[in-house]
């Protein structure tokens, strides 16, 4: 590749006489505070809530930090035919807090799919999960359409009653206590309140019908398979938020009883759980926990097949295909019941479906708290090779990863589910959608992205079981602090899986959304988000994944991440909680990276507009003097003049001789002594160090560049250089984002070096979602594009249909096309 020219020549850098060396230095001007300086770098002590007892300035749990506890023991039943669940359960509450609670709420999330509730009242049409077809008419008289899937669900609504029904709530000598629901909230009125350190247990018995997921998009519910060989078909049963749960109780929000909307997700208290579970015999039921009467419920040969697959390089069916096939076939009346216990965790899911085949690989992760966790996944026919290569592999990767930024998993089982939901997490328990491709010749496929999909999905959904079942931030209130967290981690647990993926959590995947109109803070709630993915997902790793790479470094920053981590195991977060310990581990002042990425829309956009290139002025006139006439040389000549030479115009002087005179042998840059003794009385009057500053830098005669950068996105983020020179070589320079904190629109910056430079390029490896690379070149590039050839779509008006031609079309059945399975 031929080396680009090098740059022109702009100007000299004069010395003033008794002026330091150091003066050189290009500085900001500071704007004044009425005018329009914005201080990028102002703390957020005025913003962040104040420290205190419970949470200190550290960002550590204080020394008076409290949670509550709530335990629970439930006894569920699935009736399949009618896809209804009942359970009864108690409940013991543990008032760790300092105050006296006269009430409990409860939170009822079956109720928020109930018509008349506030989430169904409030959703827009065209809103999340209900959008209309994904391109519209350009005329806005045409009327606005509606999906087969906003269909469906409309008549599953019509078709079924759906919510919590509520038939006891007593305390355990059977007294009744009072009451209230309102949506998906319910008050329990204590007969006394419960004081600080004391503990309640009460009862409560319920039943729901269970929502079709397909239809209606709940993050759980059953998935219905007609044509499986047994009459009737088969279902896989997905059961989360299956159970009224007791709201939590914190120091910074005291009741957590907003109402439940559909995105925002939940925080819960921890506690210990004890669930017997009443399925058909026929089915396998995977839940949070670890399973306490496998003697009753899997045959010897299943037990023994999960004994040896705690020792087995490769996971191990204990459920087999052949086994899972057969369980399709047949269907019972009998009821088997499931016995789980788990300890210290803030929910419970489960699944259960005669259609599951089951595998399993131990994980030995060492250490002292649980040495072997047990990798499983359970999934249908339809899941088929990609499932039994990829998902419980995925687990333990997942698990050697985040165990790497955090601390050892900490639970005994850890469970990828397939189901009809495409992602979801909760306690040793994920639920995983991608599948295979049945064809007509019994075989089946799977797709690149169905591949991506399934390895993606399972390492992030496994990772949520760290953040936030472990680490329990508030999903309802900051979806970034377990979405973002968690997409952050998985982009370096699915790097280290296969690199060559795009995984979708690099800077250039968020800059469209950064410098879009519909951008919101990250610190927005949850349900106020418009575009929850980019927002609370995408652009939060991208943050994190710059301040590791680029501000911090990545020994600084997963130490800092580590801390957080184990600060906050078995605990509840604030984001507060989460920049302080940043800040206070690392050791750097982030403030102005907190409020850049997560409290405003700026995005990044850094230009650099202009080089100059100056050299120093030797002041010896007999050398400066000559450069300047042969700078005047290499000037472009005059076109006139040019041309009067190329039609042998004659001059005027040459032709009368008399009018020449002393000038025209002496031009402007001819010294003399006058201009000589003026330096050497310059040079006796300089002070030693001057003069010895001088001579130095006239003998390097190095080049000083200065650089002009222009701030267009508002967003202030460290400046990535890349300086090429005229031989070649390139060279990478980093200037931290404090460089913005007197002028945060425009800087400068001086580079002095003994090369010549050809090129300047900003962020050239697209590192800090810069939203614009065409203005991070000096000299400008030509930005390369393509012209897309297109033919003219036909009207489709009714009118202009060929109704002559088309009315002797004769009429035909139409054949099936096959369908997915």
């Amino acid at each position: 590749m031929k080396a680009p020219k090098p740059m022109k020549l702009v100007a000299y850098l004069a010395i003033s006489v008794g002026c330091a060396l150091a003066s050189i230095s290009v500085a900001s001007t500071v704007k004044q505070t009425k005018g329009d300086f914005e201080d990028k770098f102002r703390q957020l002590d005025e913003i962040l809530p104040t420290p205190n007892a419970y949470r200190n300035a550290a960002g550590e749990p204080g020394q008076q930090y409290w949670q509550q506890q709530v335990d629970y023991s439930i006894e569920a039943t699935l009736h399949e035919n009618e896809r209804r669940l009942t359970g009864k359960q108690t409940i013991r509450y543990h008032n760790n807090s300092p105050y006296a609670l006269k009430y409990l709420w409860l939170q009822l999330e079956q109720n928020r799919f109930k018509p008349d509730s506030m989430a169904e009242q409030t959703v827009a049409f065209g809103g999340l999960g209900r959008r209309g077809p994904a391109t519209r008419a350009k005329n806005d008289e045409q009327p606005a359409g509606i999906t087969f899937g906003e269909l469906r669900r409309q008549q599953f609504y019509a078709d079924n009653n759906i919510g919590y029904e509520i038939s006891a709530v007593t305390n355990t000598q059977g007294s009744a206590l009072p009451y209230l629901i309102k949506g998906a909230q319910m008050r329990i009125d204590l007969p006394q309140p419960l004081k600080s350190g004391e503990q309640l247990s009460f009862k409560l018995n319920y039943a729901y019908n269970i929502l079709e997921e397909d239809a209606v998009s709940a993050r759980a519910g059953y998935e219905h398979f007609p044509d499986d060989e047994r009459k009737g078909g088969n279902d896989i049963f997905l059961l989360a938020q299956w159970f009224p749960r007791v709201a939590a109780y914190s120091d910074y929000e005291a009741w957590h009883n907003k109402e439940f909307l559909g995105r925002g997700e939940f925080t819960l208290e921890f506690g210990n759980y004890d669930i017997k579970l009443t399925v058909p015999a026929d089915h396998i039921v995977s839940a949070t926990g670890e399973l306490q009467n496998p003697q009753n419920v899997l045959t010897k040969t299943q037990q023994q097949r999960l004994d040896k697959a705690k020792n087995a390089k490769s996971p191990l069916f204990i459920v087999t295909p052949e086994e899972a096939l057969e369980n399709e076939k047949a269907g019972t009346n009998k009821t088997k019941t499931w016995h789980f216990k788990a300890n210290n965790v803030r929910d419970v899911a489960w699944a259960s479906s005669r259609k599951f085949m089951w595998d399993a690989k131990g994980y030995h992760q060492g250490g002292e708290k649980m040495p072997l966790v047990m990798a499983m996944s359970f999934y249908p026919k339809e899941g088929g090779e990609l499932w039994q290569k990829y998902s419980t592999e995925a687990v333990v990767h997942t698990m050697e990863v985040y165990s790497r930024f955090s601390f050892d998993y900490p639970y005994p089982v850890a469970q990828s589910i397939n189901g009809p939901v495409g992602g979801m997490e909760y306690p040793m328990i994920t639920f995983n959608g991608p599948r295979t491709t049945w064809h007509e010749d019994g075989s089946r496929t799977y797709t690149q992205a169905e591949k991506r999909f399934l390895i993606g999905v399972v390492i992030h959904e496994i990772g949520h079981i760290y953040f936030p079942m472990l680490v329990n931030s508030d999903e309802r209130q900051w979806t970034w602090m377990d979405e973002g967290l968690n997409s952050f981690l998985d982009g370096i647990a699915c790097r280290e899986w296969d690199p060559d993926i795009p995984w979708g959590v690099e800077p250039r995947d968020v800059a469209d959304y950064m410098k879009s109109e519909v951008q919101v803070p990250v610190m927005t709630q949850s349900d106020s988000i418009l575009n929850l993915g980019p927002n609370a997902y995408t652009k939060p790793a991208v943050a994190l994944n710059i301040l590791r790479e680029i501000i911090l470094g990545r020994d600084l920053f997963d130490f800092a991440f580590k801390e957080y981590a184990q600060r906050w195991q078995y605990k509840r977060p604030t984001p507060s909680d989460f920049f302080r310990t940043m800040e206070e581990a690392s050791g750097v002042d982030l403030d102005w990276f907190w409020y850049g990425w997560f409290y405003t829309t700026d995005h990044v956009d850094i230009s650099v507009d202009k080089v100059s290139q100056l050299r120093i002025d030797t002041l010896n006139p007999d050398i400066d003097f000559k450069r300047r006439r042969e700078e005047e040389v290499d000037k472009p000549a005059s076109v006139f003049v040019e041309r009067n030479q190329q039609e042998d115009k004659r001059l005027w002087v040459d032709s009368n001789k008399g009018v020449s005179d002393f000038y025209d042998k002496h031009d402007r840059f001819t010294v003399t002594n006058v201009e000589r003794n003026e330096y050497q009385q310059m040079l006796v009057d300089l002070e030693d160090w001057e003069r010895k500053a001088l001579s130095r830098a006239v003998k390097e005669d190095r080049n000083y560049y200065v650089l002009e950068f222009s701030n267009l996105g508002g967003l202030v983020m460290p400046i990535l250089l890349e300086l090429t020179y005229e031989n070649g070589k390139k060279e990478q320079r980093y200037i931290p984002a404090e460089i913005w904190r007197r002028s945060p629109h425009s800087v400068k910056k001086l580079i002095v070096t003994d090369k010549n430079l050809s090129a300047v390029t900003i962020d050239p490896e697209w590192m800090t979602a810069d939203v614009n690379v065409d203005n991070n070149h000096y000299p400008r590039r030509i930005i390369p594009s393509r012209i897309e050839a297109f033919k003219q779509e036909e009207r489709t008006d009714p009118v202009y249909r060929d109704i002559m031609h088309d009315i002797k079309t004769e009429e035909k059945a139409p054949e099936a096309t096959p369908k997915r399975k």
